[in-house]
């Protein structure tokens, strides 16, 4: 494994998964969410997201932790490693509203309260976006390694069993 994608639901410990493969196997990680939002809750344009994401893709080596599904098939082509967290949207809840009040790598700002736009988008990931996903991962099934997680302990494991030679 070289390059690696981490995917899922908000809320679903991407960052947190992402990190402990990075102490696992001694890859670069970088997040979405911190090329695409600044420090002021804003975000930046579109075109600039795309040209950072594409600087880290020509990168040799990386993790890569964020959705973003307009992007998603880019990474898809240019990872070999794809780590789905597929888990219930009670838990993808329960993770976002466990983080707020809590100083994060991964997000430019403190979260201080799960909102409700936020909520919904967690709500609906299962039947907006998940779909898509995998459907592009079946489609790059046979060119990638894929897993595929159901819950945080199953993702945990994984780490544990020090799969260093992915």
């Amino acid at each position: 494994m070289l390059k690696a994608i981490v995917i899922g639901s908000p809320g679903a410990g991407k960052s947190t998964f992402a990190r402990k493969l990075r102490d696992t196997v001694h890859l670069p990680l970088y997040y979405l969410d911190m090329l695409w939002h600044k420090p002021d809750q804003t975000t930046v344009s579109i075109e600039e997201f795309d040209i950072s994401l594409q600087k880290l893709l020509e990168k040799d080596q990386w993790i890569i932790d964020g959705n973003y599904l307009r992007t998603l098939e880019i990474r898809l082509q240019a990872c070999d490693t794809v780590f789905l967290l597929d888990y219930p949207v009670e838990d993808c809840l329960q993770g976002a509203k466990s983080r707020i009040g809590i100083m994060r790598e991964d997000l430019p700002w403190l979260e201080t309260k799960l909102d409700e736009e936020f909520k919904q988008w967690i709500l609906d990931f299962p039947k907006d976006q998940l779909p898509q996903i995998y459907e592009l991962l079946d489609k790059y099934k046979s060119m990638k390694n894929i897993y595929i997680f159901h819950s945080r302990e199953a993702a945990d494991a994984f780490i544990s069993s020090g799969y260093s030679t992915i």
